[in-house]
This record gives C-alpha cells, structure tokens and sequence, in this order.
C-alpha cells in the first residue's frame, strides 16, 4: 500500500471535526480511507477535479460530494450553502465523533477556507479560525483567502437556519 506524502490535519472544536487534505489517488486512496475511517469520517468533499475512484470510497462507507471552486479563490454562495448543509446534517445524523474530510489538490487554499467558513459559522471569530487552523496546517489559507475570511458574515444562526427566517419566528 503506497503511504501519504503530507499527513491528512485533523481539526476539531468543540462537536466540529474535520480532515483536511491534499488530494488522493487511486494508488494512495487505501491510506487515506485508512485515516477517514480512524478520524471517523463519514463524508468527504472534494474542491478541485477528481483523482481517484468515488467507488472505492462508496464502497468503505464514505460519501463524496463535489464542491469544486476555482484554486486561490474564496468558495462562491452555493458552495457555501451545500457546505453548511454538510457539516449541519452530518452533525444531526452523527454521533459526536463523526467528521467530514475536505480535500483540494494541496490541502492549503480551498480546503482550510472551507473549514474556516464553517467554524466562523458555528461562532469562532474569523481571525480566531484562521489562527486555529494554520497552527494545526502549516501554509494554510492564501492572501485573497485570507482577505475574504477577515471579511465574512456568518450567514445562518450557528445550526444551518437562516438569521432572517430564524429570526421572524
């Protein structure tokens, strides 16, 4: 079985708990579901084109899901939206150990920003998660990334509804 090159990073806060990770391939995809299935991975979300066999993944009871947006950029609204979807259905279906891996080509720009997106959305200030996740993955996060981050808005309350709906009832 071929080993991984850049060890997968494993982030958690609080009942959050994510895998973020350079990319797989067919000849290194054992080891890597090797690692999801000891982090308790459940999901896996791919940001760039695919390099290896959904099926395989399938097969090891790990969901994949595509979310692919440009290298170096910020995720758009409807990665975003599908993103926080995610990380809420996977919390409400899961137990405490559940966790969902998150993967781009090196595991530095699209990957961690998504991360970010999420912990900033269940109530981490926004430099507070970039600072959390570069100690755990050196490199992380690019300067237009980091720009975007510095800026973001949570979008929904911390448990996936919306502040405009939640708040009306």
């Amino acid at each position: 079985m071929t080993q991984i090159i850049n060890r997968p990073t494993e982030i958690e806060h609080r009942r959050l708990r994510f895998m973020v990770m350079d990319a797989p391939n067919n000849d290194n995809l054992n080891a890597y579901i090797k690692e999801m299935r000891q982090f308790g991975v459940t999901d896996l979300v791919r940001t760039c084109e695919a390099t290896y066999s959904d099926e395989i993944l399938e097969q090891s009871g790990i969901r994949t899901h595509e979310l692919l947006f440009p290298d170096g950029e910020p995720p758009p609204d409807h990665v975003i939206k599908e993103w926080m979807s995610l990380v809420n259905d996977t919390q409400k279906r899961g137990n405490e150990k559940s966790a969902v891996a998150v993967h781009c080509v090196a595991g530095l720009g699209r990957a961690p920003v998504l991360v970010a997106v999420a912990l900033i959305e269940k109530g981490m200030d926004a430099l507070d998660a970039i600072m959390f996740i570069r100690e755990r993955r050196k490199g992380a996060i690019n300067a237009r990334q980091l720009k975007f981050l510095e800026t973001y808005r949570p979008r929904t309350n911390g448990s996936g509804g919306c502040k405009a709906c939640c708040a009306v009832m």
